[in-house]
Protein backbone atom coordinates (compact mmCIF):
# COMPACT_ATOMS: atom_id res chain seq x y z
CA UNK A 1 0.00 0.00 0.00
CA UNK A 2 1.00 3.54 -0.90
CA UNK A 3 2.30 5.40 1.43
CA UNK A 4 -0.38 8.42 2.43
CA UNK A 5 2.17 10.61 4.46
CA UNK A 6 2.91 13.87 2.34
CA UNK A 7 5.17 15.29 5.40
CA UNK A 8 7.89 12.54 6.56
CA UNK A 9 9.76 14.37 8.69
CA UNK A 10 13.00 13.97 6.49
CA UNK A 11 15.92 16.30 6.36
CA UNK A 12 15.67 15.98 2.57
CA UNK A 13 13.30 18.12 0.70
CA UNK A 14 11.04 16.66 -1.69
CA UNK A 15 8.19 17.39 -4.20
CA UNK A 16 5.05 15.72 -1.66
CA UNK A 17 2.71 18.58 -2.29
CA UNK A 18 2.84 17.21 -5.77
CA UNK A 19 0.56 14.41 -4.07
CA UNK A 20 -1.89 15.97 -2.11
CA UNK A 21 -5.57 15.29 -3.40
CA UNK A 22 -7.87 17.78 -4.01
CA UNK A 23 -8.98 19.41 -0.76
CA UNK A 24 -12.86 18.32 0.79
CA UNK A 25 -15.85 20.17 -0.51
CA UNK A 26 -16.22 22.16 2.93
CA UNK A 27 -12.11 23.41 2.43
CA UNK A 28 -11.88 24.03 -0.95
CA UNK A 29 -12.14 27.93 -0.86
CA UNK A 30 -11.89 29.04 -4.42
CA UNK A 31 -15.05 26.91 -5.08
CA UNK A 32 -16.87 28.61 -2.09
CA UNK A 33 -15.48 32.21 -3.70
CA UNK A 34 -16.67 30.84 -7.41
CA UNK A 35 -20.44 30.53 -5.27
CA UNK A 36 -20.57 26.74 -5.07
CA UNK A 37 -23.48 25.50 -2.92
CA UNK A 38 -22.78 24.00 0.82
CA UNK A 39 -24.74 20.94 0.54
CA UNK A 40 -27.32 21.42 3.66
CA UNK A 41 -29.98 18.49 4.71
CA UNK A 42 -32.95 20.75 6.63
CA UNK A 43 -35.79 19.09 8.15
CA UNK A 44 -39.32 19.75 8.04
CA UNK A 45 -39.43 21.65 11.77
CA UNK A 46 -36.62 23.68 10.30
CA UNK A 47 -38.07 24.76 6.91
CA UNK A 48 -41.28 25.78 8.45
CA UNK A 49 -39.55 27.85 11.23
CA UNK A 50 -37.73 29.37 8.80
CA UNK A 51 -40.89 30.54 6.81
CA UNK A 52 -42.42 31.56 9.70
CA UNK A 53 -39.37 33.86 10.64
CA UNK A 54 -40.15 35.09 6.70
CA UNK A 55 -43.59 35.76 6.94
CA UNK A 56 -43.83 37.48 10.67
CA UNK A 57 -40.35 39.18 9.42
CA UNK A 58 -39.14 38.26 12.58
CA UNK A 59 -35.53 37.48 13.74
CA UNK A 60 -34.79 33.39 14.03
CA UNK A 61 -32.58 32.55 17.13
CA UNK A 62 -31.16 29.06 16.16
CA UNK A 63 -30.12 26.91 19.22
CA UNK A 64 -28.31 24.07 19.27
CA UNK A 65 -24.52 21.97 20.03
CA UNK A 66 -21.89 22.74 17.83
CA UNK A 67 -21.28 21.43 14.27
CA UNK A 68 -25.52 20.72 13.41
CA UNK A 69 -25.49 23.24 10.80
CA UNK A 70 -27.00 26.20 13.05
CA UNK A 71 -24.80 29.26 10.51
CA UNK A 72 -25.37 27.07 7.20
CA UNK A 73 -28.85 27.44 7.47
CA UNK A 74 -28.46 30.87 6.70
CA UNK A 75 -26.22 30.33 3.48
CA UNK A 76 -28.85 27.35 2.19
CA UNK A 77 -31.90 30.44 2.65
CA UNK A 78 -29.52 33.20 0.88
CA UNK A 79 -29.09 30.63 -1.53
CA UNK A 80 -32.13 29.17 -2.57
CA UNK A 81 -34.06 32.23 -2.42
CA UNK A 82 -31.73 34.52 -4.15
CA UNK A 83 -31.00 37.20 -1.42
CA UNK A 84 -26.99 37.41 -2.78
CA UNK A 85 -24.05 36.90 -0.04
CA UNK A 86 -24.82 36.35 3.25
CA UNK A 87 -23.72 39.45 6.07
CA UNK A 88 -22.03 38.24 8.98
CA UNK A 89 -21.32 39.56 12.57
CA UNK A 90 -19.37 37.13 14.55
CA UNK A 91 -20.20 38.15 18.60
CA UNK A 92 -17.58 38.18 21.23
CA UNK A 93 -18.03 40.00 24.48
CA UNK A 94 -16.68 43.28 23.36
CA UNK A 95 -19.46 43.50 20.76
CA UNK A 96 -21.38 46.40 20.45
CA UNK A 97 -24.62 47.25 18.36
CA UNK A 98 -22.97 50.25 17.13
CA UNK A 99 -20.04 48.06 15.56
CA UNK A 100 -22.75 46.44 13.64
CA UNK A 101 -24.11 49.07 12.64
CA UNK A 102 -21.25 51.07 11.29
CA UNK A 103 -17.48 52.21 11.82
CA UNK A 104 -16.41 56.12 11.54
CA UNK A 105 -12.82 56.41 11.10
CA UNK A 106 -12.11 59.64 13.09
CA UNK A 107 -8.98 59.55 13.01
CA UNK A 108 -7.88 59.16 9.31
CA UNK A 109 -10.30 62.27 8.60
CA UNK A 110 -8.51 64.26 10.93
CA UNK A 111 -5.19 63.21 9.50
CA UNK A 112 -6.59 63.72 6.05
CA UNK A 113 -7.88 67.60 6.59
CA UNK A 114 -4.21 68.33 8.34
CA UNK A 115 -2.79 67.33 4.98
CA UNK A 116 -5.31 68.94 3.28
CA UNK A 117 -4.59 72.26 5.32
CA UNK A 118 -0.99 71.26 4.62
CA UNK A 119 -1.74 71.66 0.64
CA UNK A 120 -4.39 74.54 0.17
CA UNK A 121 -1.66 76.97 0.16
CA UNK A 122 -0.58 75.29 -3.25
CA UNK A 123 -3.53 73.73 -4.89
CA UNK A 124 -7.06 74.24 -4.95
CA UNK A 125 -8.93 72.93 -2.27
CA UNK A 126 -10.51 70.11 -2.27
CA UNK A 127 -14.51 69.24 -0.69
CA UNK A 128 -14.21 66.72 2.24
CA UNK A 129 -16.16 63.63 1.81
CA UNK A 130 -16.83 62.51 4.54
CA UNK A 131 -18.95 59.25 3.43
CA UNK A 132 -15.62 57.83 3.12
CA UNK A 133 -14.80 57.52 6.35
CA UNK A 134 -18.07 55.62 7.15
CA UNK A 135 -18.21 52.16 6.53
CA UNK A 136 -21.37 50.11 7.30
CA UNK A 137 -21.21 47.39 9.72
CA UNK A 138 -23.08 43.99 8.70
CA UNK A 139 -26.18 44.91 10.61
CA UNK A 140 -25.92 48.55 9.18
CA UNK A 141 -25.50 47.09 5.44
CA UNK A 142 -28.45 45.02 6.43
CA UNK A 143 -31.06 47.38 7.35
CA UNK A 144 -30.49 49.30 4.68
CA UNK A 145 -33.49 49.79 2.06
CA UNK A 146 -33.42 47.42 -0.66
CA UNK A 147 -36.93 45.74 -2.07
CA UNK A 148 -35.11 42.22 -1.29
CA UNK A 149 -33.93 41.67 1.71
CA UNK A 150 -30.63 40.50 3.05
CA UNK A 151 -29.68 37.29 5.00
CA UNK A 152 -27.93 38.49 8.28
CA UNK A 153 -25.96 35.93 10.45
CA UNK A 154 -25.62 37.05 13.75
CA UNK A 155 -23.05 34.34 14.90
CA UNK A 156 -22.99 33.37 18.79
CA UNK A 157 -24.97 36.37 20.40
CA UNK A 158 -24.94 34.20 24.01
CA UNK A 159 -20.78 35.28 23.80
CA UNK A 160 -22.24 38.72 23.65
CA UNK A 161 -22.17 41.70 26.38
CA UNK A 162 -25.33 41.12 28.67
CA UNK A 163 -26.62 44.52 26.85
CA UNK A 164 -26.03 43.29 23.50
CA UNK A 165 -29.06 41.99 23.07
CA UNK A 166 -31.52 44.53 24.69
CA UNK A 167 -29.82 47.34 22.52
CA UNK A 168 -31.01 45.37 19.62
CA UNK A 169 -34.52 45.29 20.74
CA UNK A 170 -34.95 49.40 19.38
CA UNK A 171 -33.58 48.38 15.89
CA UNK A 172 -35.29 45.45 14.96
CA UNK A 173 -38.65 46.88 16.72
CA UNK A 174 -38.10 49.85 14.57
CA UNK A 175 -36.18 48.97 11.52
CA UNK A 176 -34.47 52.39 11.41
CA UNK A 177 -31.10 53.64 12.34
CA UNK A 178 -29.22 57.45 13.10
CA UNK A 179 -25.65 58.29 11.90
CA UNK A 180 -25.03 60.85 14.53
CA UNK A 181 -21.84 61.92 12.04
CA UNK A 182 -23.76 62.59 9.28
CA UNK A 183 -27.03 64.36 11.00
CA UNK A 184 -25.30 66.64 12.24
CA UNK A 185 -24.43 68.15 8.82
CA UNK A 186 -27.44 67.19 6.95
CA UNK A 187 -28.35 70.88 6.20
CA UNK A 188 -24.75 70.87 4.55
CA UNK A 189 -24.79 67.76 2.83
CA UNK A 190 -28.33 65.60 2.35
CA UNK A 191 -26.86 62.58 0.66
CA UNK A 192 -23.75 61.08 1.42
CA UNK A 193 -22.31 57.93 -0.59
CA UNK A 194 -21.00 55.16 2.00
CA UNK A 195 -19.48 51.93 1.75
CA UNK A 196 -21.42 49.18 2.67
CA UNK A 197 -19.73 46.04 5.25
CA UNK A 198 -19.68 44.14 1.81
CA UNK A 199 -18.43 46.98 -0.73
CA UNK A 200 -15.09 46.63 -2.32
CA UNK A 201 -14.04 50.12 -4.17
CA UNK A 202 -16.23 53.23 -4.91
CA UNK A 203 -18.55 51.42 -7.39
CA UNK A 204 -20.54 49.66 -4.57
CA UNK A 205 -21.24 53.01 -2.40
CA UNK A 206 -24.64 53.37 -1.53
CA UNK A 207 -26.29 56.73 -0.69
CA UNK A 208 -27.70 57.72 2.99
CA UNK A 209 -30.67 60.34 3.17
CA UNK A 210 -30.51 62.86 6.32
CA UNK A 211 -28.23 60.46 8.00
CA UNK A 212 -30.74 58.16 8.69
CA UNK A 213 -31.28 54.53 7.70
CA UNK A 214 -35.14 52.93 7.34
CA UNK A 215 -35.12 49.62 5.76
CA UNK A 216 -38.21 48.42 3.12
CA UNK A 217 -37.41 44.80 3.46
CA UNK A 218 -36.70 43.43 6.49
CA UNK A 219 -33.91 41.64 6.69
CA UNK A 220 -33.86 37.56 7.39
CA UNK A 221 -31.71 37.14 10.83
CA UNK A 222 -30.30 34.50 11.76
CA UNK A 223 -28.71 34.27 15.58
CA UNK A 224 -26.83 31.57 16.83
CA UNK A 225 -26.46 30.33 20.36
CA UNK A 226 -24.60 27.58 22.08
CA UNK A 227 -26.82 28.20 24.92
CA UNK A 228 -23.49 29.33 26.91
CA UNK A 229 -25.88 31.58 29.57
CA UNK A 230 -29.43 32.75 29.11
CA UNK A 231 -31.14 35.67 26.79
CA UNK A 232 -33.22 38.35 28.31
CA UNK A 233 -37.05 37.16 27.87
CA UNK A 234 -37.68 40.61 26.17
CA UNK A 235 -35.37 39.78 23.60
CA UNK A 236 -36.42 36.49 23.28
CA UNK A 237 -40.30 37.32 23.04
CA UNK A 238 -39.40 39.31 19.50
CA UNK A 239 -37.41 36.13 17.77
CA UNK A 240 -38.91 32.59 16.74
CA UNK A 241 -36.60 29.94 18.25
CA UNK A 242 -35.55 26.81 16.39
CA UNK A 243 -33.74 24.44 18.27
CA UNK A 244 -31.62 21.67 15.56
CA UNK A 245 -31.50 18.86 17.17
CA UNK A 246 -28.40 16.20 16.39
CA UNK A 247 -28.70 14.07 13.67
CA UNK A 248 -29.33 10.68 14.20
CA UNK A 249 -27.55 7.73 11.96
CA UNK A 250 -29.84 7.68 8.90
CA UNK A 251 -29.22 11.75 8.25
CA UNK A 252 -25.48 11.33 8.81
CA UNK A 253 -25.78 8.90 6.10
CA UNK A 254 -27.52 11.60 4.01
CA UNK A 255 -25.04 14.59 5.19
CA UNK A 256 -22.09 12.07 3.67
CA UNK A 257 -23.58 11.88 0.68
CA UNK A 258 -24.14 15.05 0.05
CA UNK A 259 -20.54 16.00 0.93
CA UNK A 260 -18.66 13.30 -0.47
CA UNK A 261 -20.99 11.17 -2.62
CA UNK A 262 -21.03 7.64 -2.01
CA UNK A 263 -17.78 6.76 -0.29
CA UNK A 264 -16.53 3.32 0.58
CA UNK A 265 -19.82 1.50 2.77
CA UNK A 266 -17.42 -0.60 5.37
CA UNK A 267 -15.47 3.11 5.72
CA UNK A 268 -18.85 4.71 6.41
CA UNK A 269 -20.62 2.55 8.41
CA UNK A 270 -17.85 1.80 10.50
CA UNK A 271 -17.09 5.80 11.55
CA UNK A 272 -20.92 6.14 11.72
CA UNK A 273 -21.29 3.81 13.94
CA UNK A 274 -18.35 5.36 16.25
CA UNK A 275 -19.54 7.97 16.22
CA UNK A 276 -22.91 7.79 17.31
CA UNK A 277 -21.33 5.42 20.32
CA UNK A 278 -19.32 8.25 21.41
CA UNK A 279 -22.15 10.26 21.09
CA UNK A 280 -24.59 8.00 23.04
CA UNK A 281 -22.18 7.87 25.84
CA UNK A 282 -21.78 11.41 26.54
CA UNK A 283 -18.83 12.64 24.24
CA UNK A 284 -19.85 16.12 22.18
CA UNK A 285 -18.97 15.30 19.00
CA UNK A 286 -19.47 17.86 15.53
CA UNK A 287 -20.84 16.38 12.65
CA UNK A 288 -17.83 18.03 10.60
CA UNK A 289 -15.47 16.12 12.82
CA UNK A 290 -17.22 12.74 11.38
CA UNK A 291 -16.96 14.33 7.82
CA UNK A 292 -13.32 14.87 8.16
CA UNK A 293 -12.93 10.98 9.25
CA UNK A 294 -14.59 10.07 6.48
CA UNK A 295 -12.35 11.99 3.97
CA UNK A 296 -9.65 10.78 5.60
CA UNK A 297 -11.09 7.08 5.82
CA UNK A 298 -11.55 6.92 2.23
CA UNK A 299 -8.22 8.09 0.84
CA UNK A 300 -6.25 5.58 -1.66
CA UNK A 301 -3.44 5.58 0.78
CA UNK A 302 -4.94 6.00 4.26
CA UNK A 303 -3.50 4.05 7.25
CA UNK A 304 -5.36 1.13 8.43
CA UNK A 305 -5.05 -0.89 11.30
CA UNK A 306 -4.05 0.66 15.17
CA UNK A 307 -2.37 3.13 13.00
CA UNK A 308 -5.84 4.21 11.25
CA UNK A 309 -7.57 3.54 14.99
CA UNK A 310 -5.18 6.33 16.53
CA UNK A 311 -5.89 8.93 13.80
CA UNK A 312 -9.41 8.34 13.89
CA UNK A 313 -9.39 8.74 17.81
CA UNK A 314 -7.35 12.29 17.08
CA UNK A 315 -10.12 13.46 14.24
CA UNK A 316 -13.12 12.56 16.42
CA UNK A 317 -11.50 13.74 19.46
CA UNK A 318 -14.51 15.18 22.43
CA UNK A 319 -14.66 18.87 22.07
CA UNK A 320 -13.49 21.45 24.77
CA UNK A 321 -10.85 18.40 25.96
CA UNK A 322 -7.48 19.10 25.72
Amino acid sequence: MADWHIFRGSDEPHDGMARLPPPPPWRDFRAREAGAATPYRVGEHEIDLVNAALYLRRPLLVTGPPGVGKSTLAEAVARELKLGTVLRWSINSRSTLAEGLYQYDALARLRDATLRQHAAANAVAQVEDIGRYIRLGPLGTALYPRARPRVLLIDEIDKSDIDLPNDLLHVFEEGRYDIPELTRIVGEAKEVMVMPDDGHDDRDRVAIQGGRVRCDAFPFVILTSNGERELPPAFLRRCLRLDIQVPDAERLYEIIAAHLGSPDAAAVRELVAEFTKRREEGSVLATDQLLNAVFLAVQPAAPRGEAWQALRDAVLRELGKL
